[in-house]
């Protein structure tokens, strides 16, 4: 080029006036037309006076070496930009190459004349991979890479998982010449899938381990336990007061609660046991090296005192009980299951013994046993069979009349569910009630029977066999209750037999009342509202508080037969039955005696004040027509008795 043509030639006329050697690289076009670099060296010659007399020069083609040296800049700026560590060792473990990302990532600079901290990183940094990376990978001969994860810790003091890819380059003897290594940081990375996999195998709320790694835990355990011999324990706890605590004070409150009884279920148990949350308010343990029953027992009880009582939510007390399903791992069930399979299993019979401990009035532990297995497939089958029963018209209503116990006259009749079941034949709502309220079924039962029962009195009424002052009383259930369209579904059924809102009166027990459902006291007030009529049933079993009474807006009060069964025998019962017909007449309520069976019980609860009676003395439970013929009795009864005759009868003289 004519620059630097100009440029070499200034650069000879300068070198010669000072008798200087002369070097300069330049381009030349070689006779086949390529591009070629030459190195030109011109050395001064001097004669005997020491005069320059002329030059020797020598040129060579460094076209190969430049191109050689481009590359290696274009390859060192492309490691550079790399965010990798990139770093080359000798055969010594001396530091030979290390790129930006080296700098950054490990403290490594890539000057010969580096401090000696930058010679200590690199070294430390060789010691990592040394200790870490297979021994036969750096002084094998047949292995020349190896990838994986290594720990190191960067120059900001934080330990990170880098990952590695190692080669070893060897020279034609399968000696080392050198060490090529490339990291690259995945410490976010690790974290993130340590993260998922977290949220994947733990409860989000309590972060104790979930359903899925629960039932790993156990399977695990169990796999154990085929060659150790240790028994295996699962315990499935289900804690009430949830519910309560979410329809009053917020969902808010009630995680807190849950949070609450996790941390004291892990404080109630051993370091090597396992805790987890499945549900709602369900939590499950492991116990592992637990076989015998009595220390299951033991174990149980402990952890079902330390979650009953009181736990204090941000200045407000909640009271919680709990009940404890036990299932205990046999040989026989790890025989014939795989340890998945086992693990499974094991947690369904710890529910199903929950759910019997719930049945015997909650608050209990239970182990499981081959006849709850048994109960839970009779209650499955009995469930199926429940939901078919309403559309093959196997279900029926009977009616029972309740009387006044002063004048003998019909005041209500009760309208009760029986099912004709095609093999065990009639069967009463107590043997399976509990089904229709656990499958959800008595939802569409319930609907029925009210239907049913307001067209019966509204053609009883019409044809004159009942006063129009007569109600149809009818059973509710906490789960009919509870469900928000149950008022108005009921009220469109009034309707449409005609029968007035006050013609109707709805049982519940009063331990539905006292459950504190939100959802059941506000159906109870909106069915006050629309008029009608509230009676508690049952009075008297278990969960009887007096004092509630004044809280409840019922119209009656139905007095349980066991007090009934014993009235007048040694006047025993008699103090508590009249304490209670005083108490509800002082609030306005009327009182209904059941499981009347006799002449002396009916006169005897006539003279404690009761209100009205009903039991198989009165009248049994019968079809309409049956009530018809009752009513028709009742009333020849009552003109023979003021005719002076001696008419027999459930009247009391």
């Amino acid at each position: 080029m004519p620059a630097r043509r100009a440029e070499l030639e200034s650069q000879w006329i300068a070198t010669r006036a000072a008798d200087a050697p002369f070097v300069a690289h330049f381009r030349v076009t070689d006779v086949a037309g390529n591009d070629v670099v030459i190195a030109f060296a011109a050395h001064p010659v001097r004669d005997l006076d020491q005069h320059v007399s002329h030059y020797i020069g020598t040129a060579h083609d460094m076209s190969t070496l430049v191109r050689n040296d481009q590359l290696n800049d274009q390859l060192v700026g492309a490691l550079d930009a790399a965010h990798d560590a990139i770093v080359v060792y000798d055969t010594n473990a001396c530091l030979v190459f290390a790129n930006r990302g080296a700098g950054e990532l490990l403290g490594i600079a890539d000057t010969s004349d580096a401090p000696d901290t930058d010679h200590e990183a690199a070294a430390t940094f060789f010691d990592a991979v040394r200790n870490q990376v297979p021994r036969e990978v750096l002084i094998g001969a047949t292995r020349s890479s190896w990838s994986g994860e290594l720990g190191h810790r960067s120059p900001d003091g934080f330990m990170r998982t880098l990952a590695l890819t190692l080669h070893v380059v060897r020279r034609a003897d399968s000696t080392v010449d050198h060490y090529s290594i490339v990291a690259r940081d995945v410490t976010e990375h690790k974290q993130t899938q340590a993260e998922l996999q977290r949220q994947a195998t733990h409860d989000e709320l309590t972060g104790l381990p979930n359903r899925t790694l629960f039932l790993r835990r156990v399977a695990e355990a169990l796999d154990r336990s085929r060659t150790l011999k240790r028994g295996v324990t699962v315990m499935f706890l289900d804690f009430d007061g949830l519910k309560n605590v979410n329809d009053t004070v917020g969902h808010r409150f009630g995680d807190q609660l849950i949070v609450s009884v996790g941390k004291r279920l892990v404080n109630a148990t051993r370091p090597s046991d396992v805790v987890a949350r499945l549900s709602g308010d369900e939590f499950a343990v492991l116990a592992e090296g637990v076989g015998d029953e009595s220390l299951a027992m033991e174990i149980a009880e402990r952890l079902r005192v330390s979650i009953t009582g009181q736990h204090v939510i941000q200045g407000v007390e909640v009271t919680s009980g709990a009940s404890v399903g036990i299932a205990i791992a046999t040989q026989a069930l790890l025989a014939e299951q795989s340890p998945t399979d086992a693990a499974l299993t094991l947690l369904v019979n710890a529910d199903t013994a929950m759910y019997r401990a719930k049945q015997r009035g909650k608050g209990r532990c239970e182990v499981y046993s081959e006849a709850m297995r048994t109960q839970a497939r009779d209650r499955l089958t009995l469930g199926s069979q429940l939901e078919r029963a309403l559309a093959r018209t196997e279900l029926s209503l009977v009616y029972q009349p309740i009387i006044s116990i002063h004048t003998g006259r019909v005041v209500a009749i009760e309208a009760l569910l029986r099912w004709q079941h095609p093999e065990r034949g009639a069967l009463t709502p107590p043997a399976f009630l509990d089904v229709a309220e656990e499958t959800g079924v008595i939802g569409p039962i319930g609907d029925w029977v009210i239907a049913t029962a307001a067209r019966t009195l509204r053609t009883l009424l019409d044809d004159g066999t009942l006063e129009r002052s007569v109600t149809m009383h009818v059973n509710v259930s906490p789960r009919q209750l509870s469900d928000a369209g149950f008022v108005e579904r009921t009220t469109a059924a009034l309707g449409a037999a005609g029968i007035d809102t006050k013609q109707l009166v709805l049982e519940f027990t009063e331990a539905t009342a006292l459950a504190g459902s939100a959802a059941i006291t506000r159906s109870l007030n909106a069915l006050g509202r629309l008029d009608v009529r509230l009676s508690i049933d049952d009075f008297g079993t278990g969960y009887s508080s007096l004092a509630h009474l004044r809280d409840f807006r019922a119209a009656q009060l139905k007095l349980d037969g066991t007090f009934i069964r014993n009235i007048g025998r040694d006047g025993a019962d008699d103090p508590i039955v009249r304490s209670i017909v005083q108490l509800a007449h002082s609030l306005d309520m009327s009182v209904v005696a059941e499981w009347v069976q006799s002449a002396e019980q009916l006169q005897r609860l006539r003279l404690l004040g009761c209100d009205h009676a009903q039991g198989n003395h009165v009248c049994e439970p019968t079809t309409s027509d049956g009530v018809r013929d009752f009513v028709r009795r009742s009333a020849t009864v009552e003109r023979a008795r003021h005719s002076g005759g001696t008419g027999a009868g459930p009247v009391p003289e």
